[in-house]
């Protein structure tokens, strides 16, 4: 009896590490916080090499104007387990680019960790690593895989804000331009504020090889996002209308080709083409006529697979 006693009182001692808890209310609040029409500015600067020889690159600015928006969330009523979140870039006031995806799956223990030259890897959390903890799944334009963090989303001495330190591929304002280094790494600071957000980062440009990873640079970079005026995004919105169903499409067969691999690599070109392209002409293709569904994931399916390794 005493034995048994004091089974059920270790297990009891010990479930709490284990136990899937329901999302706090805040944090789905500080999620949702992210979305609105904004004024946005993009600051980087590097800020520091360990090669005396190195030459500091430009800072990089830019400016535009973004819709951020729940397009989809599931779990139980008001409290959803995992929340997708769009960007839409607006350039003056009537062209829109489809911009990048974050995904947020609270207590998520599967993660795609990048690797290097367009290949990431599948590692496990345990429950109770993942415990109280938000992903954020990143993906391209064209939803392929780009990131993924886990982290704990912090209310304190009146802030809100979540922070993680991951691998990732060269942003998209170099990939093209630079070939001195191949890993990002980067630590994501995302606060709330009550104009907005600011995604702030710390930079790390790395060179990987099979003797390890050596830092080239070092960067600071601050992405302000300010709410503006709603009208300044219609364009967005409309756009999206029109577009949303092709590619949630996308997005699902994405989903379905990651969830069977512990392992992707992605071609950067077929035959003189790339993968996003030939999604974008899709897209167009498959509005010329009455939308069907099932007949455009069958050609985005066979698109994407063109692409993996």
């Amino acid at each position: 009896m005493r034995q048994l006693l004091f089974i059920s009182a270790l297990l009891l001692a010990i479930s709490p590490l284990y136990a899937q808890t329901a999302p706090k209310s805040e944090d789905i609040a500080a999620i949702k916080g992210q979305c609105g029409c904004h004024d946005v500015n993009f600051l980087y600067a590097e800020t520091f090499s360990p090669d005396k020889a190195y030459t500091f690159k430009d800072r990089y600015t830019a400016k535009g104007t973004e819709l951020v928006f729940v397009d989809e969330e599931s779990g139980p009523a008001n409290k959803p387990t995992k929340l997708v979140i769009q960007h839409l870039l607006v350039v003056n006031d009537t062209m829109v680019i489809k911009h990048w995806r974050e995904d947020w799956e609270f207590q998520n223990t599967s993660l795609l960790k990048f690797d290097q030259s367009a290949s990431w890897k599948r590692v496990k959390l345990t429950p109770a690593q993942a415990k109280g903890q938000w992903t954020q799944k990143v993906f391209e334009v064209d939803d392929s895989p780009r990131y993924e963090g886990s982290a704990t989303w912090i209310h304190a001495d009146g802030r809100t804000y979540w922070e993680s330190t991951v691998d990732a591929p060269l942003p998209r304002r170099e990939y093209t331009k630079r070939t001195d280094y191949n890993v990002m790494r980067r630590t994501n600071h995302h606060e709330i504020r009550p104009d907005g957000y600011i995604h702030e980062q710390d930079n790390d440009k790395i060179i990987r090889s099979e003797a390890g990873d050596q830092l080239l640079a070092s960067e600071k970079g601050l992405n302000t996002y300010r709410r503006t005026d709603d009208a300044k995004c219609k364009a967005a919105k409309d756009f999206w209308a029109k577009h949303r169903a092709y590619w949630a499409d996308v997005r699902a067969v994405w989903g379905e080709v990651l969830a069977k691999r512990d392992a992707v690599a992605i071609k950067g070109q077929v035959k003189g083409q790339t993968l996003g392209h030939e999604l974008d002409d899709l897209a167009v293709t498959t509005q010329k006529a009455t939308y069907n569904s099932a007949t455009s994931r069958q050609l985005i399916q066979q698109t994407i697979e063109k692409y993996l390794k």
